[in-house]
């Protein structure tokens, strides 16, 4: 079946990740360039799916719809179909030309036809031309059968099926009971991101983090249906991911201390996925003396990690990493550019369909350390 999503906000990472976990991937509605990453910029990506996908188990999509009959009178029939009671209805137009005032013309409109086939509807307001995804969350828009968010498209039109649960990633990042701002703080939505560029995995899959610091790799590895390993070189860290796999009822996982250069992990390994050391924190772009430390630092750690690893694990594994890229005065990243040396050390770096390299970025506005996203599998 043809889904579409709605992309986040760096919608080329979102656009990775649909393409590790489904087919014929086709991004949609190109909006001018990303000045930051020099790449187009897309809203929406339509993509084939035999089954439902489940929207709590990919971090980079703000809505998953599923596309309908094509038609009015077929969107007319859906609607008065729908089990008795009142409809909650919510209209998110994405079409040239959209705006708050003609999205919210087009739910009245299916309301008024509604109402003359004896059915009770509530409207949301558009406060834009498509609906926050704050909104359709608090309205239970993908959850009651009764409550529909219809996604207008130049393609057709979509019934929402599924919407990124705000209120339990804000959880699972802020109530957490071990927790270092000075460590760094990977958000949950990244770590989910950088489990799915690993491609499809069984269940159970044995996930090693080997730079695991908190655990927030490891916590979605577990929710997600993995089994998560995790090393650390700091005891305290160690201490910290156990508390807080423990917090989530996590009972099947291994952390253990050890550098990730030199360490021998144990049992098999199905899937690595990590961020890396990012170096020190920043607050300002660094000078080019101060800037060629930290690169050469961040590299000897990054290279002696995976020629460690290259030896422990089987051909066909994946291996995605989140190492560091520092924002210039310029407005440009500067990278690590290892990757003919990591293809050296027996590593093949996968190649995406409607993306670069250069695409794959995770930055903040006003962040200095910017973490670039490397996929690798074992040859």
């Amino acid at each position: 079946m043809k889904y579409i999503a709605v992309l986040g906000r760096l919608p080329m990472l979102s656009i990775a990740e649909l393409e590790s976990q489904f087919t014929d991937v086709k991004p949609l509605l190109k909006r001018g360039v990303n000045l930051r990453q020099k790449s187009d910029v897309f809203e929406l990506a339509t993509f084939e799916s035999d089954k439902e996908p489940d929207i709590s188990k990919l971090g980079g999509e703000q809505k998953i719809g599923v596309e309908m009959k094509s038609g009015f009178n077929s969107l007319i029939e859906f609607l008065a179909d729908l089990p008795e009671g009142k409809i909650t209805l919510g209209v998110s137009d994405f079409r040239k030309g959209a705006s708050a005032r003609r999205a919210q013309g087009e739910a009245l409109k299916l309301k008024k036809i509604l109402q003359r086939h004896g059915r009770s509807v509530r409207v949301l307001e558009n406060r834009s031309a498509t609906l926050s995804t704050a909104t359709s969350h608090h309205n239970q828009l993908a959850e009651k059968k009764n409550h529909v968010e219809i996604l207008m498209t130049e393609i057709g039109n979509f019934n929402l099926v599924g919407v990124q649960n705000i209120s339990e990633y804000a959880k699972r990042d802020q109530a957490r009971p071990a927790r270092d701002a000075k460590v760094g703080m990977l958000p949950p939505k990244l770590a989910q991101i950088l489990i799915n560029l690993c491609g499809e995995l069984k269940e159970n899959a044995r996930v090693l983090d080997p730079f695991c610091g908190t655990g927030v790799v490891l916590q979605e590895a577990f929710l997600g249906g993995k089994t998560p390993y995790g090393t650390d070189i700091s005891e305290r860290m160690i201490e910290y991911s156990k508390k807080n796999l423990e917090w989530i009822k996590c009972e099947d996982f291994e952390v253990e201390v050890g550098d990730a250069t030199a360490h021998k992990w144990t049992g098999k390994i199905d899937a690595v996925a990590s961020e890396l050391f990012l170096g020190q924190p920043m607050s300002k772009s660094p000078v080019d003396i101060k800037l060629k430390q930290e690169k050469m630092r961040c590299g000897e750690i990054t290279l002696g990690f995976l020629k460690n690893l290259s030896g422990q694990i089987g051909s066909g594994t994946p291996v995605v990493l989140a190492v560091p890229a520092w924002l210039r005065e310029t407005g440009e990243y500067s990278r690590l550019n290892l990757l003919d040396e990591v293809e050296n050390l027996g590593y093949n770096v996968k190649k995406f369909i409607n993306l670069g390299q250069n695409d794959l970025l995770y930055f903040r506005e006003g962040q200095i350390v910017a973490r670039e996203i490397i996929v690798l599998r074992k040859k």
